[in-house]
């Protein structure tokens, strides 16, 4: 152990004590040796630490911050430094704000386009998230402060997050949803890892042996920390087993009991909670050194202009008819959609940054050198026909040579704890769309939202822009493309159907009551619409240029892939080479194609480059069931470059030596994944895959309430006191809705009604404590006045009780 000595000389009591938040952002100190409290800060795109006092839960507004774009939208940059440079700032301002660790990057995969916190993750395809997450945590952690990983793993979804089982199995699992983290921990080399809310084959993910112990200790080697999601904890005894040293936001001490309950008992050796302690230490001690060394407050201005430079290179141009952009000299522009006056920059929920500054299209107009013959907003934000603004900007429209429309998801659509509904722009904005359309039909779309929209009415368009959420300088760096100044150079980071249904997990999304089913496997993104052969609108690392560029000379040697990129257009650009390798055998299924290496090249007009992709540990490897091992099958390999998943320029053939191990499946019982054919998969098949049987996905609605059980769940409560909670809730919900309160309404959903009882003890930082959760439970369940006497009981107790951990007796 790294801190032998400090751990020698602290009692069984303050071993515990370390193990919770001091409150809601802060670990705990024990001046005597020298263990200072460090701080905890939400930050995938920007520091976000709550100008509210730390005891209070909720998402308060932060201290000003930059706001930089969202990982869905540098993804699409495909530009590791980049990433790295954004690691930098956001390491720089959080020494200026006294940030220990900083609560990203987020790399669950995008299985599922109707995933509310898309906006917050990469890319549909682990290599691109995990190559992209350790430039970030290089950058991050280069300050001396700690990055923070998460949600360790499978979490997909947002509906039911804090409940849903994810039953996956093991190769996609290990090949799909943890390649990303493999990454992050092995090149990021990550400090901290946070486990996400749900459970994973049937156990929550910080109690998860298997993926805590087996994977991300012994496998992956991590010796760093593991702290909770806030209010994730379930059981504390088992998650401290598991290797999970923190658990925030603080209970009061309340956990602390239990652990030193379980020490005194035997259930966990002292030894085993050392380990925990040396590992929290080392967060503690490492990031503290950071604060000792000389820093300098961070320029506004300067992160300002890179958060813009960031936008410029991840904005994506998906469509450009009759060569409609760059905008030409002297032409007039009409200005259209309410997104141009207030910019649609970043995501909602525990990711929300209080911007230095925010820039907005028609402030910027003037300095892009665009003659703007006036503005109309269209369309009210929320989705309200307004056919008074549609007529106004259909008149202002039919006196433009172009027209600029800014159309999108709103802040409340796109959410940390909910999913959306559909893929639909909504549709006051389409209607606008139409009628422009009928009085001009130069229209350029300017698209902002943090995921995959459906595009029925991409025909009505000439030129589609795409901004993703761009951070506060993302309206300039629009205006930037749109003018010419900068060439766009973003390529999808995720492919866009045609429509919901065609995506491979439709069918499984959410799942049941109490699990998702993963049935499609492998096959999510372009790995299943380029196996099944199905059409999307816009493929995986898709995007267009204001030049062109041509790939030759391919040479394919057992080190990587080398060939000629030539910029044949008149202007100057950058060009996204991406790498994808295919088997040629049949006798494992696999994707037809799998990224496994990209390089971004800039060029100049009429100059050739030597590009070179090397392989590496991954590039031939899959998971094999039987021998629990990575692998590699013997057999001719498909090496295929080109500028999308769909679009590839050069191939060519290279035979790799395998490992020589079994063949982990009957092919006669997966006929839907030997096709890659998975909208539908039987259970008996997946099953099969699974190697057991299906959990049942119902409620047990005979069964009492328990702490797992959810607000949700009181609709078929017993008493009449869980039934009144519900109803309670849902018209809340609906009576906000109702009178515009959005955002206050799913907050409602997020934080209480998918809410387990647990929760209740877990997002109150243990004002409510588990003796008062269980009166509830007994009111819930029938015994009313039972439960209400155990309530107040309970709560007496609480205010008699210290609230610090400390006074706990040490156990020597």
């Amino acid at each position: 152990m790294k801190y032998k000595d400090i751990i020698e000389k602290m009692t069984l009591q303050e071993k515990a004590y370390l193990m919770s938040g001091k409150d809601i952002w802060q670990t705990k100190e024990i001046e005597r040796l020298g263990i200072k409290s460090i701080f905890f800060a939400d930050g995938p795109h920007g520091i976000r630490k709550q100008a509210a006092a730390a005891s209070k839960l909720g998402l308060n507004a932060g201290f000003p911050a930059t706001c930089y774009p969202t990982a869905a939208t540098v993804a699409n940059s495909w530009n590791i430094e980049l990433g790295e440079k954004v690691g930098e700032y956001l390491g720089d301002e959080a020494l200026s704000h006294k940030v220990n660790v900083l609560l990203g990057p987020g790399v669950n995969m995008k299985r599922n386009p109707l995933c509310g916190r898309n906006f917050e993750y990469y890319s549909e395809d682990p290599y691109l998230a995990g190559k992209m997450a350790a430039g970030y945590i290089r950058g991050i952690q280069s300050r001396g402060i700690s990055a923070c990983v998460k949600h360790f793993a499978a979490n997909n979804q947002e509906k039911r997050r804090m409940s849903i089982d994810a039953v996956v199995d093991e190769r996609t699992l290990r090949e799909i949803y943890l390649t990303a983290f493999e990454i992050a921990v092995k090149e990021g080399k990550t400090k901290a890892i946070m486990t996400s809310y749900n459970r994973l084959n049937g156990s929550y993910t910080n109690e998860n042996m298997h993926l805590m112990q087996d994977i991300l200790r012994k496998e992956w080697g991590y010796t760093g920390t593991v702290v909770t999601d806030w209010g994730a904890g379930n059981d504390r005894v088992a998650g401290l087993l598991a290797g999970n040293e923190l658990e925030m936001p603080t209970t009061r001490g309340e956990t602390n009991e239990e652990i030193i309950e379980a020490v005194r008992s035997g259930r966990i050796q002292e030894e085993q909670l050392n380990e925990c302690v040396d590992r929290l230490l080392d967060l503690i001690f490492t990031t503290e050194e950071a604060f000792q060394k000389p820093y300098l407050k961070f320029q506004e201005e300067r992160h300002h202009r890179v958060s813009q430079k960031v936008a410029e290179e991840s904005i994506v141009l998906l469509k450009n008819k009759d060569q409609i952009l760059p905008l030409k000299f002297g032409q007039k522009v009409a200005v259209i959609g309410d997104f141009a006056q207030n910019a649609r920059y970043q995501g909602a929920g525990s990711s929300l940054v209080n911007p230095t500054i925010l820039d907005h299209t028609m402030d910027c107009f003037e300095e892009s050198g665009l003659v703007s013959i006036g503005y109309e907003p269209g369309f009210d934000r929320y989705g309200k026909t307004n056919k008074d603004k549609i007529e106004k900007a259909s008149k202002l429209a039919s006196q433009a040579d172009v027209v600029l429309l800014y159309i999108g998801l709103d802040e409340v659509t796109e959410a940390d704890g909910l999913d959306r509904h559909n893929m639909k722009i909504p549709a006051n904005q389409i209607e606008l769309l139409h009628a422009i359309h009928e009085v001009n039909p130069n229209i350029v779309a300017i698209l902002s939202c943090g995921s995959a929209v459906e595009m029925p009415w991409i025909d009505q368009v000439k030129g589609l822009l795409h901004g993703y959420l761009g951070g506060q300088a993302g309206a300039r760096a629009i205006l930037r493309v749109l003018s010419g100044d900068v060439n766009p150079s973003g390529k999808l980071a995720e492919t866009y159907p045609l429509r919901y249904e065609d995506t491979p997990s439709s069918r499984y999304f959410p799942g049941g009551e109490t699990s998702v089913e993963y049935r499609e496997g492998l096959f999510i993104g372009y790995r299943y619409y380029d196996t099944a052969n199905v059409e999307v609108l816009f493929p995986f690392g898709y995007g267009l240029s204001y030049t062109t560029f041509d790939y030759s000379d391919i040479r394919v040697d057992h080190h990587g892939v080398t060939f000629s990129l030539t910029n044949t257009g008149k202007v100057a650009g950058m060009e996204v080479a991406q790498l994808y390798v295919g088997c040629e055998s049949d006798a494992i299924f696999r994707p037809a194609k799998e990224l496994k290496g990209f390089k971004k090249v800039f060029i100049n007009a009429g100059e050739t480059k030597t590009v070179t992709i090397p392989f590496d540990d991954k590039t031939f490897r899959y998971f094999n069931v039987k021998t629990n091992e990575w692998e590699i099958e013997e057999a001719d390999y498909r090496i295929m470059v080109g500028a999308s998943s769909a679009d590839i320029r050069l191939t060519g053939k290279l035979w790799v030596q395998g490992t020589g191990a079994p063949l982990p499946y009957d092919k006669h019982k997966y006929p839907s994944y030997y096709s890659g054919r998975v909208a539908n998969v039987p259970v008996e098949e997946f099953e099969h895959l699974l190697g057991r049987q299906v959990p049942v996905s119902t409620w047990d609605r005979e069964q009492p309430l328990g702490y797992n059980d959810t607000i949700e769940q009181c609709q078929y409560a017993k008493g009449v006191f869980g039934r009144f909670i519900f109803l309670a809730v849902v018209f809340a919900y609906w009576f906000l809705k109702k009178i515009g309160k959005r955002s206050t309404a799913n907050l409602i959903m997020m934080s209480v009604y998918y809410l387990p009882f647990r929760g209740i003890n877990r997002m109150t930082a243990g004002i409510v404590t588990m003796p008062m959760v269980d009166g509830l439970l007994l009111m819930v369940n029938g015994h009313f006045f039972k439960g209400l006497i155990h309530l107040i009981r309970a709560f007496r107790k609480s205010k008699k009780r210290p609230g610090t951990g400390l006074e706990v007796p040490a156990v020597e």
